[in-house]
């Protein structure tokens, strides 16, 4: 198994706990106001996004090293897209939250980039990984 194939396990790991954090009975995880760590809302629609990636992580990483990257290329680069139309407007698309919400407010900057990190982060490393992980 190639290092690509086991990152993009990692990431089939990672995207299904992220779409079990509203799931999970871990005092802190999802507060009264139903936000994740106090900063985000996960819904049923994000969950199944998250579902739907790290199945697509899951097949890419069993398929073959040509297919991880694939994965790492395409995931990447529309989660990273989406980390920096968060920045800018305070709504991502992968969601359609650009489209529901249009430009929203968050109380502060550092909030605003906490709620974004996990997307540029997950999409940062995906296109890193893929771009270095060639034969």
């Amino acid at each position: 198994m190639t290092t690509l194939r086991l990152i993009t396990l990692g990431y089939f790991v990672s995207l299904l706990i992220a779409a079990s954090l509203n799931y999970l009975p871990i005092p802190g995880i999802i507060d009264d106001q139903a936000y994740a760590f106090g900063i985000f809302a996960l819904d049923v629609f994000d969950d199944l996004l998250h579902v739907a990636s790290a199945l697509w992580a899951l097949a890419a990483a069993l398929i073959s090293h040509r297919a991880s990257r694939i994965f790492l290329t395409y995931f990447g680069a529309l989660y990273f897209a989406d980390g920096l139309l968060g920045l800018a407007t305070g709504s991502g698309f992968l969601d359609a939250g650009i489209l529901i919400y249009g430009f929203y407010e968050y109380p502060s900057f550092l909030i605003k980039l906490a709620a974004n990190i996990p997307h540029l982060f997950l999409g940062g490393f995906a296109l890193a990984a893929a771009y270095f992980g060639r034969k």
